[in-house]
């Protein structure tokens, strides 16, 4: 079965900019995104903003993928925690998000193909102690989301 998995780790707020995260973090991120309103009159004002740090490396079982995120955020855990804080007060936080598309033969990705010989077996995951006690010490939430892509019969 086609696996196409990648992990993240993200800061959202409302008011701070992912510039503005950047600047107090002192971190780089992989991704940032902004959405705005849907109203936009008398001007746009963006509904959230997003820093992200992210592994979309294949071949990586969701907990390796997650491990390389943590190994760049863990020195940062304090920073993160007080970051997180402040943007929790307004709404904001942080969350560990996963994603996984099975049966995912459309994307212009090559998907995992876990069932052909020799490839690692991505479908099991577990989280580490050290996984659990990060998330806590940032105050984040852990988000998964899964996806079956397979063709249905309305789909043509």
């Amino acid at each position: 079965m086609p696996l196409r998995q990648y992990a993240y780790f993200a800061l959202f707020s409302q008011h701070v900019s992912a510039d503005e995260m950047t600047s107090q973090l002192g971190i780089t991120p992989d991704e940032v995104s902004v959405r705005g309103s849907r109203s936009t009159e008398p001007r746009t004002i963006p509904v959230s903003h997003r820093w992200k740090v992210v592994c979309r490396e294949p071949d990586l079982r969701v907990d390796e993928q997650i491990a390389r995120i943590l190994d760049r955020l863990q020195p940062h855990a304090a920073c993160i925690a007080e970051l997180v804080g402040q943007l929790a007060a307004d709404g904001g936080g942080a969350v560990l998000q996963v994603v996984r598309h099975f049966n995912d033969t459309d994307h212009d990705e090559s998907p995992s193909r876990p069932d052909a010989p020799d490839s690692p077996n991505l479908f099991g995951w577990h989280l580490e102690r050290d996984v659990l006690d990060f998330l806590t010490a940032v105050d984040a939430e852990l988000d998964v989301d899964e996806y079956d892509m397979t063709p249905g019969e309305d789909d043509s």
